[in-house]
């Protein structure tokens, strides 16, 4: 399909440069997005591959821009230029705009580079008046064609560019039905019709306080400020800040020449996809409705045919908008989306543009089009968004019962997945039930922050559903008069942003039968470990790898069956927590001295042991990166709040007791172990344990945790050793800052390490290494890589570190008001901030490798699972990333993408 090609947004006269603001149709093509919208975009390229098209013109995204930052002002010669592009369009179709001899009518249509909700729905019949409306009458002899299209016009006018009610016009609307005993909109006569449009006109002036305008260019003008204005609406606001688009894209107008296809039974309007876009199945999918217009198709006014059914209806439409169809796709090798009317036997195209999918769609048609030589497996994996590939490893609604589900509300699809639980209003009642083990739902008025955060942990949520009105007051929500209180059961599918009473019966994927995405996968793998960073400075030549963040053998195991290569991340700590563990690790802390600690630590050690073993077995000879406890010794310890409360019961029972003569042993004995307890935590208690006596710090202060737990990983280590299984441990220490905590640590673990292995008589290979989770640690790599054979940079801590910003308590109190207000353009514990915390990787990457050239690096902390910050670690040259094993599909998805793109520069 030839087309001419052309971007430039300005064009030149003879005295001086012109901002070009509109374009007609065959000006411009598919490669001005940016300019022309997706919908401009795509009707120049239908124009200028001959296909039927109505003639038009696009008012470019810089006009929306330009209108914003002017105050809400055309910007100086947009508007001749609309007025010029509307002569040639008269001259074109022969038609005048407000002739009353031989009208031209319009439709006004936003457009943006993406389309989203919250945008303005489309106007037809934009130039009918009195006037007009009489002209159309005598020229297609069907007064009542005449009167809808007129009634038509006032309602879609008011409502979408004035923003009357809908419910209003619907009233007069169904009330007009009812007196004259219409089932359907079709059934009502002209002289009904006639009393729509002067009762229109009644609510219109009304609601306005002024007529209804006559004028055509008034309703141009009208039109176009509204498309421009709802760019800025609040949801599509929303949107876009949910799925990170960016505000400055603005929206194009489009204002293409009417086409109906409610002129009779040879008539209608129809939308299609290529391709089934909720499975990806190449074949037409959409749907048509027989002498309708514009919107009627999707508003549920009648039911609509399938798109195959036109095939019977009309096979000279069907097989000439089939073959268009194709040939889009085709020429797009992309799934298409298409929009078309038919006004009396001829066939008019009205949109085409990259179809909106499922992410099993997505997978699927990336797949299909590799096998069918459409596109190369390169192409196919850039084609699927990483996060897309979450919805097809998460709960989703049975497609049967959630057909039969009562559907209450829609939104906007903020965070996917599918979930049933209890509806409940505030953040401490839903946490309170969901520690109790039961699912909860949590509905709140304002949702867009939450969204964020529901996204970044994996969890469904829908946001933006106008429909629905909270009273958190009372405790319940309402939808029309349906009402929903505390405790009643919902279900929302937060991939369809849809929101349903009741439950719905929930399925769980199973990866493994996922073999499309499996296939995807695979062609992932081979792309990212291309020499994709060949000639680059302090990097590896290939792509990262993709290891996991386990802590239990089933992690570790699921971790491989995602297809981790390692693990990055081992949390000994979180074995100490097991409930049979904890009170010798309690009594461990609060030894009074090395050889009672001694005696709790030996106690511990077969227990280690045994972890290590289950995950070296699951992990074979993948390296596996195990970190030394970390956290403060406060978090082993019950609160000291909660230990005060406790040793003031029991001094009140003991009291009573004594008094009615009970015996009071038992209680003494638990009171005196209760004192100690809070003795002892009183005694640790730190203003800030975050910042206080944890990481390396435990290690150097009690110098027998470390011994014991190297211990324990290179006993197990000699065990599958032992068995034929050559293990892989990799030793770090946590939290230094300092190149001397790291070479006091180094020297006990090494001298451990070698009584180990000589009393067992066999050679384990191990490497030790650190974290590099603090901004000193990141800025004194150089000295710190003399002792440490590979870094992992905890991203979490660093970034709580270099923000000065607790994790917990930022996104409680202000952090997602900073995104919400743009202070931040990112949750920088979700994404990573390049700019600061970037900064400080890349400069331990450059000065580590200075010091020690081919130093392994990775990233462990959640940032390891983000799309774009694995974008970032590519480019700084990680070897590897480590993220949750539910995260590791989308890593390595990710880590394809980076690989795929433009290598940055070597600096």
């Amino acid at each position: 399909m030839a087309t001419k090609r052309t971007t430039k947004s300005k064009v030149t006269n003879r005295k001086s440069k012109i901002q070009k603001w509109v374009y007609l149709f065959a000006e411009g093509n598919r490669d001005m997005r940016d300019l022309l919208g997706g919908k401009g975009a795509g009707l120049a390229e239908m124009t200028n591959a001959k296909l039927p098209v109505p003639p038009g013109f696009t008012i470019t995204t810089e006009a929306c821009n330009t209108y914003t930052a002017l105050g809400k002002q055309f910007p100086k010669g947009m508007w001749e230029q609309t007025l010029s592009a509307m002569k040639k369009i008269e001259k074109e179709t022969g038609k005048g705009f407000g002739d009353p001899k031989n009208p031209l009518l319009v439709s006004v249509r936003s457009g943006a580079k993406f389309s989203m909700p919250g945008m303005m729905d489309t106007v037809l019949n934009l130039g009918l008046n009195a006037e007009t409306m009489q002209a159309i009458e005598r020229l297609t002899g069907n007064p009542r064609f005449a009167q809808d299209a007129y009634r038509r016009f006032i309602q879609m006018f008011g409502r979408i560019v004035m923003g009357i009610e809908a419910k209003k016009w619907d009233a007069i609307f169904e009330a007009t039905k009812e007196k004259y005993h219409a089932k359907q909109d079709t059934d009502l006569g002209v002289d009904a019709l006639k009393e729509v449009v002067a009762q229109f006109k009644e609510l219109y002036k009304k609601e306005i306080g002024e007529e209804f305008p006559e004028d055509p260019y008034k309703q141009l003008e009208l039109a176009i400020q509204a498309v421009f204005g709802s760019w800025m609406g609040k949801r599509a606001v929303d949107y876009r800040r949910i799925n990170k688009i960016a505000d400055n894209l603005g929206t194009a107008v489009n204002v293409c020449t009417m086409v109906f296809g409610n002129q009779g039974d040879d008539s209608g309007t129809g939308v299609a996809f290529t391709r089934d876009p909720g499975t990806g199945q190449n074949e037409l999918f959409g749907e048509y409705l027989v002498n309708a217009q514009g919107e009627d198709v999707v508003a549920g006014i009648r039911t609509p045919m399938k798109i195959a059914e036109l095939k019977q209806k009309n096979p000279k439409v069907y097989n000439e908008f089939r073959a268009i169809a194709r040939r889009m796709e085709k020429h797009y090798r992309e799934m298409q989306d298409l929009e078309f009317t038919v006004e009396r036997g001829k066939l008019f195209m009205l949109q085409t543009r990259t179809g909106k999918r499922t992410a099993r769609a997505a997978v699927t048609i990336a797949v299909e089009m590799v096998r069918e030589k459409l596109i190369a497996k390169e192409e196919a994996v850039q084609r699927v968004d990483p996060n897309q590939v979450v919805q097809l490893l998460m709960p989703q609604f049975d497609t049967a019962a959630k057909q039969q589900g009562d559907l209450l509300a829609t939104g906007l699809n903020a965070s996917p997945g599918a979930a049933t639980g209890l509806a409940i209003f505030d953040p401490d009642t839903a946490e309170k039930l969901g520690k109790e083990g039961k699912s909860v739902i949590l509905v709140r008025y304002e949702t867009s922050p939450e969204a964020v955060v529901a996204r970044g942990a994996g969890l469904p949520c829908v946001a933006g559903c106008e429909a629905i009105r909270v009273d958190e007051e009372k405790k319940q929500f309402m939808v029309g008069a349906r009402v929903i209180k505390e405790g009643d059961a919902i279900s929302i599918d937060g991939g369809a942003g849809q929101v349903f009473a009741g439950e719905i019966k929930t399925i769980f994927p199973d990866y493994d039968k996922e073999e499309d995405l499996k296939l995807l996968l695979s062609w992932a793998d081979e792309i990212r470990l291309r020499k994709s960073r060949k000639g680059v400075t302090n990097s590896p030549e290939i792509g990262m790898q993709v290891w996991a963040n386990a802590d239990y053998p089933r992690d570790a195991r699921m971790a491989r069956r995602f297809g981790a290569q390692g693990i990055g991340l081992c949390r000994t700590e979180h074995m100490f927590f097991e409930t049979e563990r904890l009170p010798i690790v309690q009594k461990m802390i609060l030894a009074k001295n090395d050889a009672e600690r001694q005696i709790y630590l030996d106690q511990l050690l077969p227990i280690q042991r045994g972890d290590f073993v289950g995950i070296f077995e699951a992990m074979e000879e993948l390296p596996t990166v195990i970190r030394l406890i970390d956290p403060p010794l406060h978090e082993f310890l019950p609160s000291y709040e909660e230990l005060l409360v406790k040793t003031t019961e029991l001094r009140v029972r003991i009291e009573y007791m004594k008094k009615e003569n009970v015996n009071t042993q038992s209680q003494e004995g638990e009171l005196r172990e209760t004192e100690q307890m809070l003795k002892a935590v009183a005694g640790m208690k730190e203003a800030n344990p975050m910042l206080g006596l944890r990481g390396c710090r435990l290690g150097i202060t009690m110098p027998q945790i470390t011994a014991m737990q190297t211990r324990a990983i290179i006993e197990a280590a000699c065990i599958l050793k032992k068995r034929g299984v050559n293990v892989h441990p990799e030793i770090m220490i946590p939290l230094v800052t300092h190149v001397n905590e790291l070479k006091n640590q180094r020297e006990i673990l090494e001298a451990e390490a070698k009584k180990v292995i000589e009393e067992q008589g066999v050679d384990v290979e191990y490497k030790f290494g650190t974290m590099i989770e603090t901004p000193r640690g990141a800025l004194t790599a150089a000295q710190i890589a003399e002792y440490a054979q590979f870094f992992s940079f905890g991203s979490n801590d660093l970034t709580q570190c270099t923000h000065a910003a607790s994790r917990d308590d930022s996104e409680k109190s202000y952090l997602l008001k900073y995104v919400e207000d743009k202070i931040l353009p990112e949750n920088p514990f979700q994404v990573l901030d390049r700019e600061g915390v970037g900064r400080l990787i890349r400069i331990a990457v450059e000065e580590g490798r200075t010091t020690k050239p081919g130093l392994k690096i990775g990233v462990c902390g959640e940032h390891g699972g983000d799309p774009s910050s694995i974008e970032f670690c590519h480019q700084v040259g990680l070897n590897y990333v480590s993220c949750s094993p539910f995260r590791i599909p989308v890593a390595r998805l990710a880590a394809a993408q980076a690989a795929l793109a433009k290598i940055v520069k070597d600096k």
